[in-house]
């Protein structure tokens, strides 16, 4: 009998020796059919709050189902250009093992004859990220790194384009946006700034945290797809904010979020009257006990308010937010 660590050697190998065999006939024949999936992507990490995530949007149907790969707690992938596949699955293969993501970039793109037409970004369980542009890619190709993310793309209108979303990732970062707003206005700043010099059409946005699925069965958070629209990336935020109102509206809405609460219950008001009380104002949430945004909460939302000096008012502002998360932080998990 196999052991784990015997199985999973085995796996690996199997995999590296296709990808070996089959590297020639995918830089031609098979290439040759298939579209190019050239197109922009963002992979990225939260270290503080346990995501990892993709962001991608091509002038291709499927982008979002052929592009990315994440596991919680393992990391994520985006395979694009002359996308090899079979990266997504070896590579998050090699990650489980604890390989960084220099490591598995080097190895996954050293096996492969097809190398220079592909482009490759991993960010890791460490959230450090590497990517790969190889130098037959179709211009302009390229990317960026930073702290815990990287952008990158091919057939783009120019370098400008990889350069926006670096700087809308990092900004909606520092506004505290929550991750997933944060990766779709990196890739809306990298379509207003040209994004794929062909057109647009699908689009879609892998979300994974652990326990983050539905019932908390599996890791998927968010798996969103836009495969034919003239807008993908738009319909895609309208998607994404259906379904985090629906299933994660504790993250979606005002304090954790940055909507504002649309109802005067939910777990999203559990969330507000939580903080309020690590704040000092008022009791924390009851088990059994509906959360209710009523006369208590809005007057330990006021008292809040005027102990940090904030106009007093009945709803919480974006400000106030912002304040509240900052003394609730301790307790964000």
């Amino acid at each position: 009998m196999r052991t784990g660590a015997g199985l999973t050697a085995m796996i690996i190998a199997i995999l590296a020796l296709s990808i070996a065999q089959q590297a020639s006939s995918q830089a031609t024949a098979q290439d040759h059919l298939d579209p190019v999936m050239s197109t922009f992507s963002i992979v990225a990490c939260d270290p503080e709050h346990g995501f990892w995530g993709v962001g991608v949007q091509s002038r291709v149907v499927g982008a979002g189902a052929i592009v990315p790969a994440a596991e919680a707690g393992v990391g994520a992938i985006a395979s694009q250009a002359r996308a090899n596949v079979e990266f997504k699955t070896l590579g998050i293969e090699l990650l489980r093992q604890g390989l960084g993501a220099d490591e598995v970039l080097d190895r996954l793109t050293a096996m492969d004859e097809g190398r220079a037409h592909r482009q490759l970004a991993i960010v890791d369980a460490e959230c450090r990220a590497a990517v790969f542009t190889g130098q037959s890619t179709m211009a302009w190709a390229g990317h960026r790194t930073g702290p815990n993310y990287s952008v990158q793309g091919n057939i783009l209108a120019g370098e400008a384009v990889v350069d926006a979303m670096a700087a809308a990732y990092e900004a909606a970062e520092a506004a505290v946006a929550p991750f997933g707003e944060r990766i779709l206005a990196a890739l809306k700043a990298g379509q207003d700034a040209g994004g794929d010099i062909r057109g647009r059409q699908g689009a879609g946005l892998l979300i994974v945290r652990e326990g983050g699925g539905y019932g908390g069965g599996d890791d998927r958070y968010a798996d969103l797809r836009v495969e034919d629209h003239v807008e993908p990336i738009l319909e895609l935020e309208r998607v994404y904010d259906v379904w985090m109102s629906l299933f994660h509206p504790a993250d979606h809405y005002m304090p954790r979020g940055r909507k504002p609460i649309p109802v005067a219950r939910g777990a999203h008001v559990c969330e507000l009257q939580r903080m309020l009380a690590v704040a000092g104002h008022g009791s924390p949430p009851q088990p059994g006990r509906p959360c209710v945004y009523d006369d208590e909460l809005i007057s330990a939302l006021k008292a809040f308010q005027q102990a940090e000096g904030l106009p007093v008012r009945a709803d919480l502002t974006a400000q106030a937010r912002a304040r509240l998360n900052e003394r609730a932080a301790p307790a964000q998990h």
